[in-house]
Formats: C-alpha cells, sequence, structure tokens
C-alpha cells in the first residue's frame, strides 16, 4: 500500500475545536457592519437638529455605502496576498476610529466624511468575516454553523433601525457612532486571542495599484448612479448616462489591467467554474429582495395599515424567523446529505411568489396577511443567501477565498444599492402622481404625510402609497423569477471537507517495495 498523499494548499483544513467561539467574534465583527449601515436612519432627524446640512443628509448614508463597496473586494485581495487575520484585526481598528470620529462630528461634512472611512473599515469587516469563515470551515461543514451566520444578518438587517432609536432616544445621535467602540474592542480582543489560522510563505508581493484604482473608480460610478437615478437627477439624465458610461469604460480597462498584473484581482473566480457567476446573481436579487422589503414594507404597514413608527423593526420579525428558520434547515441537510442545488431553486421560487403576493397588497389587506408574505420571502432569502456564499466559495480555490468572498459581498450590496435606487424611483413617481398626495413625497414618507388633509386626499394618498409598494414588489418578483432561471443551472459538484459524522480512513503505514 502506498503512503497516504501529503495535504495540498486546496485541501480544507481542519475545523478547530473551538470553531463556535471563534465563529461569535467574527460574526459579532460582521453585526458592527451591518447594524451602523442602517443605525443612522433613525437618529438623522435629530443629527440634522443638531448640527444642520439637511441638503446634503442622503450622503451620511451614500459615503458608508460607497466606500464599503470600494473597498470590500481590495480588502479581501489584500487578505489572500498577506494576512487574513491581521487585515481583519486591522479592519475593526479602521471602523473603530471612524466611529469615534463620527461621534465627535461638529457639521454634516465632517460627519460625511467620517463615515467615509467608517465605511472603509466596514468593507474589511464583511470581506474578512466571509473570507475567515471560507477558510475556517470547508464547505460541507459549514451548513452546521449556517443558522449562527443567517441570525447575524437577520438581527443586523432588523436591530438597526430599533437600536438607533433606542440610543438616540435615551442617550443622544452621537451614542448612536460610541457604542461601536466597546463592541468593537470585544471583537479585537476575542479575535487576536482566539483567531489562529495557518501560516503561509509567499514570495515577493506586487500590488495591483492600476486595477484597485480603476475598480474602485468603476465601482464608485455605479454606486453613485444608482442612488442619484430618479430622486436627485432624472433616470435619463446627462449626469446619471455620464456615469453609466464612465463605468463601462472603467470596467473595460480594468479587465485589461488584469491581463497584465502581477497579481491579478482574479478573474479566474467568474470563469473557472459557472456556480460562481450563478451565486453572483443569486446574491444580487436577494440584496434587492432584503433591502426592498426592509424599506418599504414598513413604511407601507405604517402609512396604510397604521402601526406605530417606533415598532417599525418588529414589524419585519416574520421575515426574520423564514430566514433563520429556513437557513438552519438548509444547513442540516446540506452537511448531512452533500446536497444543495435544491435550495437556492426553492429559495428563488419562495422569492418570486412571495415578492408577487405582496405586490397585490392594497389598503385593505390585513397585517396577518401581510406577515404570512413576509414569511415566504424570509424563507427565500434564508434558502439563497447563505446558500449562494456556500456554493460560491465551493467554486474557488482556498487561495483565491477572500477575493471570492469580497466579491459575493460586494454583489449583495450593489444588488441592494440598485434595487433601492429603482424602488424609490418607482414609489416617488406612484406618490407624484396621485390627487392628493404631497409634491414632494418621497421613499421617506411615513404617516405625518397625510396629517392636515381632507378625507378624500388622505384615502387618495394612502392608495398611492399602496400602488407605489405593489410596483416595487412586482419588480422585486420579476428579479426573483430570474433567479430561479438561474438556480436551474446550478452544478451540484461535491463541498470540500467531510461531515463529523462520517469515519476517516485511518493512514497506514508505507510499505517497503
Amino acid at each position: 500500500m502506498s503512503a497516504p498523499t501529503a495535504p495540498t494548499a486546496d485541501d480544507p483544513p481542519a475545523v478547530p475545536k473551538n470553531i463556535r467561539w471563534i465563529m461569535l467574534g467574527i460574526l459579532l465583527a460582521m453585526l458592527l457592519s451591518m447594524l451602523d449601515g442602517l443605525i443612522v436612519g433613525t437618529a438623522m432627524p435629530t443629527v440634522v437638529a443638531d448640527i444642520g446640512g439637511i441638503d446634503h443628509i442622503s450622503w451620511v448614508v451614500t459615503a458608508y455605502t460607497l466606500t464599503a463597496a470600494c473597498s470590500t473586494p481590495v480588502w479581501g485581495k489584500m487578505g489572500d496576498l498577506f494576512n487574513r487575520k491581521h487585515m481583519f484585526l486591522g479592519s475593526i481598528v479602521v471602523f473603530m476610529i471612524g466611529s469615534v470620529l463620527s461621534g465627535q462630528a461638529s457639521s454634516m461634512g465632517e460627519l460625511i466624511g467620517f463615515r467615509a472611512l467608517q465605511g472603509i473599515g466596514a468593507g474589511g469587516l464583511m470581506a474578512g468575516a466571509f473570507a475567515l469563515i471560507g477558510v475556517l470551515l470547508p464547505p460541507r461543514e459549514r451548513g452546521k454553523y449556517q443558522g449562527m451566520v443567517a441570525i447575524t444578518q437577520a438581527v443586523g438587517s432588523i436591530g438597526g433601525p430599533l437600536l438607533g432609536g433606542v440610543v438616540t432616544g435615551h442617550l443622544g445621535w452621537r451614542w448612536a457612532f460610541y457604542i461601536n467602540i466597546p463592541l468593537g474592542l470585544i471583537c479585537l480582543v476575542w479575535c487576536g486571542m482566539l483567531l489562529h489560522l495557518p501560516a503561509t510563505r509567499r514570495g515577493k508581493v506586487v500590488i495591483d495599484w492600476l486595477g484597485i484604482t480603476l475598480m474602485t473608480a468603476m465601482i464608485s460610478a455605479v454606486v453613485m448612479a444608482a442612488t442619484w437615478a430618479g430622486s436627485t437627477y432624472a433616470w435619463g439624465s446627462w449626469q446619471i448616462m455620464s456615469l453609466a458610461a464612465a463605468s463601462v469604460v472603467l470596467l473595460i480597462a480594468f479587465i485589461a489591467s488584469q491581463k497584465r498584473a502581477a497579481e491579478p484581482l482574479p478573474p479566474r473566480i467568474f470563469t473557472g467554474h459557472r456556480n460562481f457567476p450563478i451565486s453572483a446573481v443569486l446574491l444580487v436579487v436577494a440584496g434587492v429582495a432584503m433591502f426592498g422589503a426592509t424599506l418599504y414594507l414598513p413604511l407601507y404597514q405604517q402609512s396604510v395599515q397604521g402601526a406605530s413608527a417606533s415598532n417599525s423593526g418588529l414589524l419585519l420579525l416574520p421575515m426574520m424567523v423564514g430566514t433563520v428558520a429556513a437557513s438552519l434547515v438548509a444547513g442540516k441537510v446540506m452537511t448531512k446529505t452533500g446536497k444543495y442545488k435544491i435550495f437556492p431553486v426553492v429559495g428563488a421560487a419562495s422569492l418570486a411568489i412571495g415578492m408577487g403576493l405582496l405586490s397585490t397588497m392594497d389598503t385593505a389587506t390585513s397585517r396577518f396577511t401581510t406577515s404570512a408574505y413576509m414569511a415566504l420571502v424570509g424563507i427565500g432569502t434564508g434558502f439563497t443567501i447563505q446558500m449562494a456564499n456556500t456554493i460560491a466559495q465551493n467554486a474557488v480555490e482556498l487561495r483565491d477565498m477572500g477575493a471570492a468572498s469580497a466579491s459575493t459581498s460586494l454583489f449583495r450590496t450593489l444588488g441592494g444599492s440598485l434595487g433601492v435606487a429603482v424602488f424609490g424611483s418607482l414609489f416617488t413617481r406612484a406618490i407624484q402622481g396621485r390627487p392628493g398626495a404631497p409634491a414632494e413625497a418621497s421613499g421617506h414618507t411615513d404617516t405625518s404625510a397625510a396629517e392636515g388633509m381632507t378625507r378624500a386626499a388622505q384615502d387618495a394618498y394612502l392608495h398611492a402609497v399602496a400602488h407605489g409598494t405593489q410596483q416595487i414588489f412586482l419588480i422585486g418578483a420579476l428579479c426573483a423569477g430570474v433567479a430561479f432561471v438561474a438556480a436551474l443551472f446550478i452544478k451540484e459538484v461535491p463541498l470540500r471537507g467531510k461531515p463529523d459524522s462520517a469515519p476517516q480512513p485511518k493512514a497506514q503505514p508505507a510499505r517497503t517495495a
């Protein structure tokens, strides 16, 4: 019998015995990034009342999402080139510095600049978290811990608005940023002590500064166009068309630059296996669905169904429960059987059906009916997001795990940005085009917008809100239909790693000839 084959660079690493404790630290850092993307929304009225700058209020959010999106693939590639643990801890430090400075801002301009710095750190938190999970857990093992990731993402999406309201109301808006400091320190110490990665030896590292610059400029153009289109500028305006043209030119230049780069941001992750680009489509659609649901469902329930604004985050509980339950089921089945294709297929179908049903809501729809439809959307995202991440990571080599993980995070962010831009334009047009609706109505309308109207005007306004919501979820259902078709083409290749229940063969001593 021949000697056992030595492990290669692409063999899955052994799962650490204290993996759940390690995961808690990593996921807490991920939660920080997600919370801070949403916590500011409920704090902004207080911020404006304190330091002014209402004309630039949208940039407080845009600066954060823009720099987070641009820095995500850079952090991921740096983790592949250098030490992933050090890059992850460094992103926590950058995020904390941005948080302290944001809390001390004395003008809207300062706050926007410091939020941009905070976003740079947030990009590293998301890219690093997914890359570390990909390195520490082989895809076959990941299902056991999928529920932890799903709960983190669900709490981050729903807890942001809730935490923002509580902290701002009791401690002031600056504590919406200061609260990150103790949590960040916990993450820093926790991961610094418990997180241990196998040492990697690399030769001389050459950083592709041209590729990074072109990619950053391209993502900036896309995110700015998605943010401004339909709100600040018309979709067909020269500003939006110029940004669209610039993004195409920059993409072509980036692809050309990678053919000559010594350390390219690897195109091979897209061309190596068809499962990766398919997963990208699923994540874009899931981003559209999640952002659309979390932004416009509370708006509909507050405006049309008379729900309290202070409990807006709790209105999303049916979706959160569906997301967590679906992720737990999918993870356990995947770990036990190694099968996974069925979940993104069923998830995309559930998304399409749930979003389609939400598009039928009107002024007479009950909260119970809305909750049932939301649960379907939650099941769809639960079957789709985590499974798409796992499929994407299983489709690339371990050396590209950082770049692949950063790319999946970027696709979900871009999907959300594009979805919010399109949804905001549709909603604004629906509101402004209905008699009795205020001319300045926008995606941030709440029940107070109908105060002071006549009964007929209020009815017209509520119908306008319902009509705008219908259009939003109809577009979401069509996008989910595209994801369903894409999911059918996933190839179910074996997952790296083996479940703990599978007995491992004992190595036999080599026999001499």
